[in-house]
């Protein structure tokens, strides 16, 4: 896999399945922003690079329901852990010499 940025996107189609979209963001380029829709003021959450865009919002334009609250949750749970795994990363980079990731520097 290439070490550049990057954004990896795959459609799977089979007979008799669903299909299958899967979207990888591997940038800095990475744009993520939130808010509410114009005209019925549904919140929305998007994450966007050159390549793809997600698009996330409430169950089939209606009322919040339970399901959209604890699907936001969720959303906010693994935002957090995933800036937390980030920061205890860049940390660790921080502490070491360049020259330990790269042997031959």
């Amino acid at each position: 896999m290439s070490s550049e940025p990057y954004t990896y996107v795959t459609l799977s189609m089979s007979p008799e399945s669903a299909p299958h979209l899967g979207i990888s963001f591997h940038t800095p380029g990475l744009r993520v922003r939130s808010g509410l829709l114009r005209g019925d003021g549904r919140p929305y959450l998007s994450l966007s690079s050159r390549e793809a865009d997600v698009h996330i919002s409430t169950t089939a334009a209606g009322p919040v329901t339970d399901a959209d609250l604890d699907t936001a949750r969720e959303i906010f749970n693994a935002a957090a852990r995933y800036l937390a795994e980030c920061e205890r990363l860049h940390a660790g980079q921080s502490a070491t010499p360049k020259d330990a990731h790269n042997p031959a520097a």
